[in-house]
């Protein structure tokens, strides 16, 4: 296998079927009746792994690769699977911080080519199955499946996992989950199972009684990890990290009531090496000190308000970089901007990416010091050229801002 056969395979799999990431809500295909064929199809591979499964609007990668670095630092063979990815496709599915291996890729997509026509499953479902049968392929111990949108409906929720958990619920994606956070987080609690502890990390009393009336039904545990206090850090360094590893911690306490061996060491040395342990970027990430330059993929209200919040902590005049896909509602997002700032906006480099001349009347209207660039690129090399070694660079708004700036400067990082 080529370089040049890879990509056409990757590029077959995002323009042939209907793909969330490129379309936005008209390939959003809910419904667990494709993902159930495909899995028999190829033996339901998911059956054959034990897995944890987290949902949540904003927390649940950074608590999916906390846990994995965890279980990591446990001696245990861990799968992992979150999206989107930044960089390249095989992010979406790594086992031990290492991605999945390209041939792989290639040979499954071969396979995919194959499949009954009467099936005719999305993008995010042939990503699914993939993972499911990578980590089966190489036996690992435990895969944490992260819900792609939603949970009732998402594909990811035919497993059958060990614990589950939501992180938290806020309003994300309304054109599909619901118009109100308690629509939200009764679609969010879809994935409580039968008897399987769901852990909550939301703050909010409405989305708790919502979730535990869910789990009394299902005869399901109900953890509240906000109940839960600890000094314990990660070198994920995002001040709202704090709430995503109560999470993890809780998660870790009910498989170890399943008898899973996690010492205290364990725990600590897996949430102070998560990018070492997981490879995982793009959260409160520090590209550089000269500028002081920081990455944050908190794209929704909720995300946006946390970070916006650190950055008014910092005592430095700020250069943002920002951009936002088609169905956010960018001006909910004018009233949090950080102050002390200059801003440069630009459209990401996907389909459904928005180009700022588009909404430059709230950029106006907003009364901000701002520019207009075509690419990310272009607007990181502006930014670079007027901030002073007392000044910081942040890049944010979407998961596909900072994979664009990432793709182009990763590599030159010293």
């Amino acid at each position: 296998m080529t370089n040049e056969q890879y990509q056409e395979a990757i590029d077959w799999l995002f323009v042939q079927m209907p793909n969330y990431q490129i379309d936005g809500q008209k390939a959003y295909k809910p419904g667990l009746d494709n993902i159930t064929k495909l899995c028999a199809y190829f033996g339901n591979p998911q059956d054959k792994i034990k897995c944890i499964h987290i949902g949540g609007t904003n927390g649940k990668g950074s608590s999916s690769n906390m846990l994995a670095s965890v279980l990591q630092e446990a001696g245990y063979k861990v799968g992992l699977y979150n999206s989107p990815h930044l960089i390249d496709f095989t992010e979406r599915i790594k086992v031990n911080g290492k991605n999945c291996h390209k041939e792989f890729v290639f040979d499954f997509i071969q396979k995919l080519k194959n499949i009954p026509e009467d099936i005719r499953p999305s993008f995010f479902e042939f990503t699914t199955i993939m993972a499911f049968e990578y980590f089966y392929q190489q036996q690992v111990d435990y895969a944490i499946i992260e819900v792609g949108l939603g949970g009732r409906l998402d594909s990811t929720n035919i497993i059958k996992p060990l614990a589950s958990a939501i992180t938290n619920v806020q309003l994300d994606h309304q054109n599909i989950l619901g118009d109100t956070i308690e629509e939200i987080a009764a679609e969010k609690a879809g994935i409580i199972k039968k008897s399987v502890p769901i852990i909550s990390g939301d703050e909010n009393e409405a989305v708790k009684a919502i979730i535990r009336e869910k789990a009394m039904k299902e005869e399901a545990s109900f953890i509240d990890a906000t109940l839960l206090h600890t000094d314990l850090a990660s070198d994920l360094k995002g001040n709202y990290q704090r709430k995503n590893i109560r999470v993890v911690l809780s998660i870790i306490e009910e498989l170890r009531k399943q008898g899973i061996n996690i010492t205290d060491k364990n725990v600590e040395n897996g949430l102070l090496n998560v990018h070492k342990n997981t490879g995982f970027i793009g959260r409160w990430f520090e590209f550089s000190k000269d500028p002081l330059t920081i990455c944050d993929t908190g794209h929704n209200q909720a995300g946006l308000e946390y970070v916006f919040s650190q950055l008014n902590s910092i005592n430095r005049r700020k250069h943002v970089i920002l951009g936002f896909v088609n169905d956010k509602k960018i001006d909910e997002v004018m009233n949090l901007l950080p102050e002390n700032s200059e801003f440069y906006f630009a459209k990401p480099s996907i389909n459904r990416g928005r180009h700022p001349e588009d909404y430059e009347k709230l950029l106006q209207e907003a009364k901000i010091f701002y520019k207009i660039f075509n690419s990310v690129q272009e607007a990181y090399l502006s930014a670079k050229e007027r901030c002073t070694s007392e000044e910081m660079i942040f890049i944010g708004g979407s998961n596909f801002i900072v994979g664009d700036f990432l793709e182009k400067n990763l590599e030159f990082k010293e």
